[in-house]
């Protein structure tokens, strides 16, 4: 009898940042959203053929990867919120490769995203509303040139 195999889950990540000074794995983002590619397209017409144009591929375009995670402070020794804040506050902007990483059952990597030369684009927190009892987020926008994806 064949092995069924089972579709797996997609809430149990983490994100493995590298050249923040030392590696640093955050398990605490609630969402990533991203890890889209696309390959332009350029339309080629043919002279004297009417019927129809050429497509042909061209450069692959990746959309910006978006973080979502529980504000931290940086009193808490992130050292995300310090690579963001001498981004946003000083101007250094220092590029940096992370994985995002699916995880098994028992925590053990599926597959990993390995996201090439990021770097923080937009950093916003939600709303404060006294209405409300949420969590306060904080969004994570980073530019990237590309990523390559692995099974493990």
């Amino acid at each position: 009898m064949a092995e069924y195999k089972w579709q797996h889950v997609n809430f149990h990540f983490a994100v493995s940042f590298s050249g923040l000074g030392k590696d640093h794995i955050d398990a605490g983002f609630q969402s990533v959203t991203g890890l889209d590619v696309q390959i332009q397209t350029e339309t080629i017409k043919e002279g004297g053929e009417n019927g129809f144009e050429h497509v042909i591929p061209g450069r692959r375009k990746y959309a910006d990867l978006v973080l979502k995670r529980g504000k931290l402070t940086g009193k808490e020794g992130s050292l995300i919120f310090d690579w963001c804040k001498d981004a946003f506050e000083k101007g250094v902007v220092r590029p940096i490769n992370l994985d995002v990483i699916l995880l098994n059952d028992d925590h053990k990597p599926l597959m990993k995203w390995n996201v090439i030369h990021a770097w923080p684009k937009n950093w916003k927190t939600n709303e404060f509303n006294a209405e409300r009892g949420e969590v306060l987020i904080e969004t994570l926008e980073l530019a990237y040139n590309r990523f390559d994806f692995t099974t493990l």
